[in-house]
Order: structure tokens, then sequence, then C-alpha cells
């Protein structure tokens, strides 16, 4: 039997370099996933923000179209403020846990997180 050593090592190299073309691939894919959770999370504050404006600008004449969802919203707000109100009372005299050293802030959604990755929206940490 013999072995023909050229062809088994181009033939490993062929697979190398497919195998490290698809984690370029991979790798550029999550970036970009990365990128457009960002940019769509921005978009999300800013209509927030726009509807947030348009509740206290027009809060007496809130449109039909509308007038659902604003309800809704304040609906909402009201129970979360009977939650807030329902949480036992704090004891004063207990001791504070330590404050855990707050970790890197995440270049995308600026949650902060020690970890490589941002446990929000997956992005990168950096250094």
């Amino acid at each position: 039997m013999a072995y023909n050593f050229d062809e088994l090592t181009r033939k490993t190299k062929d697979v190398a370099n497919k195998v490290a073309d698809r984690a370029k691939d991979a790798a550029e894919l999550v970036k970009l996933n990365v990128a457009i959770a960002g940019e769509q999370k921005e978009i999300d504050k800013n209509f927030r923000a726009i509807g947030e404006w348009f509740v206290s600008e027009y809060e007496g004449e809130i449109p039909d179209a509308v007038r659902e969802a604003v309800e809704a919203v304040n609906a909402g707000k009201a129970r979360i403020a009977e939650l807030e109100a329902s949480k036992p009372a704090r004891d004063e005299t207990a001791e504070e846990p330590e404050e855990v050293p707050a970790g890197k802030k995440c270049p995308i959604c600026g949650a902060e997180s020690d970890s490589k990755f941002c446990p929000q929206c997956g992005a990168p940490m950096g250094e």
C-alpha cells in the first residue's frame, strides 16, 4: 500500500481552506446580525420617544386610530404602579449586599456584563 503524501497534503489544505472560509463567513454574518440588532434597538427607542411625546403633547386629543394603544399603555403603567406599591417594604437595618464591580459596557445596547459577549444582544464586549 503506497500513500501519496502530496495528494493527502493538498486535500487537507483544501479542506482547511474551506473551513476557514466558512468560519469567516459565519463571523461576518454574526457581525451583521449584531449591527442590525443595534440599529433596530435605536429605531425602537426613537419610536418610543416619538410615541411618548405624542401622547404627552396631545393628551386630551388622542385620535381614534391610536386611542386603544394609548389606553393599553396607560393601563400597563397603572398595573406597574400597583405592583410597585405591593412590594414589601425594604428593611433599612439589613446589611447591604456587596456591590459587584461593574463589567464592561456593550457598545451596541449599553448593557453591562463581565462576559465576552453581551447577554442582551450578543454583541462582542470588546477589551
